[in-house]
């Protein structure tokens, strides 16, 4: 029997209780700022909107003031949910406090934490359990059990996730990377604004691949702006003062500047001055040990250095023979092709903006004469020498690549053109992705800086993903789940299918190979839910949805049941089995959305994770809005259970 009789614990919840309380309610009553006040005392997140509705709901003489009966009916109106308290007595032989060993239990066979024991169980109860009393005997009453089940303790994104677990001394094309495609646009990409902020912004999500787009600018200063349309202009020096600041605070690992360069030669080597003098140590000047490497090193390796991303001049054997020679005022001339205008819009980032010329190399297939038209690019050998690890090469054929294509180069592919890639030669997609890494951009007739799904071309190994940041919706939804993962460092450790020099995974032929596994998921209730943006009341119609995200043959949408006029405690208790083939490329996606009509519902919030980054058990989904922010205490209670396949 626990130690604690059952009447002696009344007691002891109403004095903790009157203890926390009494003074505010000297004067017998108290009005809403005050119960907000006392509910802060109390360490409860709440959303005003709904308390106001609670406050006024218990304030029956409509005076603006509550009793402290009232005050308490608010409280275990808020906190005191009954599928929490059916939990808890299920475990609790009297009901009212969780031992030492049935706290072991709970956590055992509901939370999946098979190696627990007494001190785990004994430190939770110290973190959680508000009573001293009950702390005192090492019990858990209902108040400690609320606030355990509410904390990050029950989160579903797993706690080890949030740290970088992974291992970092792969090869820096064994991950994915997360990118940002023309990041000093905060608006669409033809009249809006060019801005520092987009820098500062992406940096701070753990971006770890900028784009700079560079022009001729006055008095010798490159600006950073979309080239051929009326967005606004900054210094390129300014834009690298904000990459300097902000390079490191989320993740320490390397970042790549992405040069799309359209400067003359003397504003390059001005860029080129820029970059050295703000970056200084950090800028990635030479090889790891000054000789010449076979493959591209580790993120590990690279820890707080920037590469630079860029054409380059010759080979890298030749810039470490060059090294300590001077090459201020050296230009060299590139030969490029111009590409017929249709090419350009598949491929170009500023089709239809900007006829850009790309370079193609003499094995690409043959052209009609009167289609070609090349012409001669020059280089500044000052700014081509900071290219070490990161050449940029452009992307002719699978079969080039692989002839030609050194380790440290890398290629730029256009939406259109990549999808053609993954539909008709996914399996040669892998393999190039497998050997150099990969930069995925949208189509450029993609005006309105909307974004392309990124998964399909996760799904084949392209590294460097690029979305346009400052458009929010599902595909950056995705980008942000996915990279939460590995301490949301900006880099995660591509599956070893994706690795392999021989691998035989192809993302449209994958039934049983890998490590398939059946996931299934009971939405259970809805706690504080944000009220619709089109309700003059906090009342709505919720609804939740799960999607999975992944290969083909992965790709689900399931929905629960509509509550009518409920967002404080909406309860579903709806169970949904998904079978995933490739559950180490699978994101699982939670929307809520209060249904307007049969047709249209409104976005409320939603949350995105890795599938193997799911907590097995009684688990909280904390809400974000359609920019990220969150929306605490806005949650799903789920509970969640996976197994795996048994590979034949």
């Amino acid at each position: 029997m626990p130690k604690l009789a059952g009447k002696f614990l009344n007691l002891l919840f109403s004095t903790w209780f009157m203890d926390l309380i009494f003074d505010e309610f000297r004067d017998g009553k108290i009005n809403l700022d005050k119960t907000l006040k006392l509910l802060n005392k109390f360490d409860v997140s709440y959303d005003y909107v709904h308390v106001k509705k609670v406050f006024k709901k218990n304030d029956k003489q409509k005076s603006g003031l509550i009793t402290m009966e009232d005050f308490r009916a608010i409280y275990r109106t808020l906190l005191h949910r009954p599928e929490l308290h059916e939990l808890f007595s299920s475990y609790s032989p009297n009901k009212k406090v969780l031992t030492v060993s049935n706290l072991c239990d709970f956590l055992r066979k509901e939370q999946f934490e098979l190696d627990v024991n007494e001190a785990r169980a004994v430190s939770l109860i110290n973190k959680f359990e508000p009573i001293d009393e009950a702390r005192s005997q090492r019990e858990m009453t209902f108040e400690g059990f609320i606030r355990y089940m509410l904390s990050e303790e029950c989160s579903i994104f797993k706690q080890k996730h949030r740290t970088v677990y992974q291992d970092m001394n792969f090869p820096l094309c064994d991950y994915f990377i997360s990118s940002s495609h023309n990041t000093y646009l905060i608006q669409d990409q033809l009249v809006g604004p060019s801005h520092l902020w987009g820098y500062a912004n992406s940096l701070k999500k753990g971006c770890r691949c900028v784009e700079i787009d560079c022009w001729d600018g006055p008095n010798n200063e490159p600006v950073v702006y979309h080239g051929h349309t009326l967005t606004s202009k900054i210094t390129f020096k300014n834009v690298i003062d904000v990459v300097h600041k902000h390079a490191f605070e989320a993740s320490d690992y390397p970042l790549t500047i992405s040069l799309e360069n359209h400067c003359s030669a003397p504003q390059q080597e001005k860029m080129a001055g820029h970059l050295l003098d703000i970056l200084r140590d950090t800028l990635c000047t030479s090889t790891l040990d000054d000789s010449m490497p076979s493959e591209l090193p580790s993120p590990e390796q690279l820890k707080f250095k920037i590469l630079i991303k860029n054409k380059k001049v010759g080979t890298l054997e030749e810039t470490l023979q060059r090294r300590g020679q001077r090459c201020m005022g050296q230009i060299a001339e590139l030969e490029e092709v111009m590409e017929s205008e249709d090419d350009l819009i598949d491929e170009d980032p500023k089709a239809q903006l900007i006829k850009k010329p790309l370079a193609r190399l003499a094995s690409a297939p043959k052209k009609d004469k009167k289609d070609k038209k090349t012409h001669k690019v020059k280089v500044a050998m000052l700014l081509s020498e900071l290219v070490i690890y990161t050449a940029s090469r452009s992307f002719v054929s699978f079969e080039d690549s692989k002839e030609k294509q050194k380790f440290y180069q890398n290629n730029s592919i256009g939406e259109v053109k990549g999808q053609k890639l993954i539909s008709k030669r996914a399996p040669d997609f892998i393999a190039h992705t497998t050997n150099f890494i990969t930069r995925i951009y949208p189509k450029g007739t993609r005006t309105d800086s909307s974004n392309y799904d990124p998964q399909e071309f996760w799904n084949v190994g392209c590294q460097m993903v690029a979305l346009n940041f400052q458009t929010p919706g599902v595909q950056m939804d995705l980008l942000n789940g996915k990279y939460l993962d590995n301490g949301g460092s900006g880099y995660i450790l591509k599956p070893e299918f994706l690795r392999k020099r021989d691998t035989d995974y192809n993302p449209h032929d994958v039934n049983m190979k890998f490590r398939a596994l059946t996931l299934t998921v009971r939405i259970i209730s809805g706690c504080q839910l944000p009220p619709s943006n089109l309700s003059k009341s906090n009342k709505a119609d919720p609804v939740v949805k799960i999607e999975i995200h992944g290969v083909p043959g992965d790709m689900n949408k399931q929905q629960t049941s509509v509550i009518k006029n409920n967002a404080l405690n909406p309860r579903w208790n709806e169970t949904f089995t998904f079978n995933i083939n490739v559950p180490d490329l699978a994101l699982i996606r939670f929307v809520l959305e209060d249904q307007m009509a049969l047709t249209a519902n409104d976005f409320l919030g939603q949350f995105t994770l890795p599938v193997m980054s799911l907590n097995k058990g009684y688990r909280h989904v904390p809400l974000v809005s359609k920019l990220g922010v969150t929306l605490k205490p806005a949650s799903l209670f789920v509970y969640i259970w996976y197994c795996f396949h048994v590979l034949s």
